[in-house]
């Protein structure tokens, strides 16, 4: 199956994050591939960064998804949609699945919240597995793939054999300018990116957003923790590339015993 990792730069607008996810829609289409996903929570923007986020309510929200599930259907690809979810408990972080016949397939939620997060959204509390063209795959958000690799074990025991990880790390503003995939020296993400796919033989795929001081490369890590693939750092684009099903056994998923995990107990 041919994947994409679509990687824009900030929106300032609601508008002109449409046109961005319109305009790497179809780039990725062209390149042959079957599904892309965004960064996290991209429309309107991840709330407590440097950066402006514009207003976003319940109407905007079925405006975009409505708007995206077209282009969707237009190009014929399918999109993991990273989105806020406005909900009766309140503001979501989540990724949408929509098919390439523009059909919404449900979403995922982050349910493990960053706790700089905590002012802004709640978390959700449902995991969920997808099926596109016969690509069983999981959606770990941001900080649940770095610090609670649970969350994609979670898929891969249930037979993912891809996990899509949108995120946002690093800043547009300041900080450090990586050179190097997986440099000793950088933060651990990258690092942790490889753990999450050979720890449980499967594909983990990380894509950020563009920005100029990223922490993170968007990334296409294979099931033995290879990097396959990443975009520049810096660089708005989209990472395409075919990656092959067969590789992504689940084997130490598979092997997860947890019996062997219970609480002692007293004599």
């Amino acid at each position: 199956m041919i994947i994409a990792l679509a990687s824009p730069r900030i929106a300032s607008s609601l508008d002109d994050g449409l046109e961005k996810i319109r305009l790497l829609l179809a780039e990725a289409s062209s390149q042959g591939a079957e599904i892309a996903c965004f960064p996290e929570a991209y429309l309107p923007g991840l709330r407590g960064q440097d950066f402006d986020v514009p207003e976003f309510d319940a109407e905007s929200e079925q405006r975009a998804l409505r708007t995206v599930a077209q282009w969707a259907r237009a190009c014929g690809i399918a999109v993991i949609l990273g989105m806020e979810n406005i909900s009766g408990a309140g503001r979501r972080i989540a990724s949408f699945v929509i098919d390439a016949g523009g059909e919404i397939r449900g979403y995922q939620t982050k349910n493990q919240l960053d706790p700089s997060e905590d002012r802004f959204y709640v978390p959700g509390n449902v995991r969920r597995i997808f099926e596109i063209n016969g690509l069983r795959f999981g959606i770990s958000i941001c900080h649940e793939g770095w610090r609670y690799p649970e969350t994609v074990r979670w898929a891969a025991v249930r037979g993912a054999k891809v996990v899509f990880h949108p995120q946002h790390t690093g800043s547009d503003r300041e900080g450090i300018r990586l050179t190097e995939w997986g440099e000793v020296e950088a933060p651990y993400y990258e690092k942790a990116m490889m753990c999450r796919s050979i720890e449980n033989t499967i594909y983990f795929a990380s894509v950020n957003y563009a920005m100029r001081f990223q922490e993170s490369a968007t990334s296409i890590i294979d099931p033995s923790g290879e990097c396959r693939a990443y975009l520049p750092y810096g660089e708005a684009g989209v990472l395409v590339r075919e990656i092959n099903l067969d590789e992504a056994t689940g084997l130490l998923a598979a092997r997860y015993a947890p019996e062997r995990y219970a609480d002692a107990q007293e004599a």
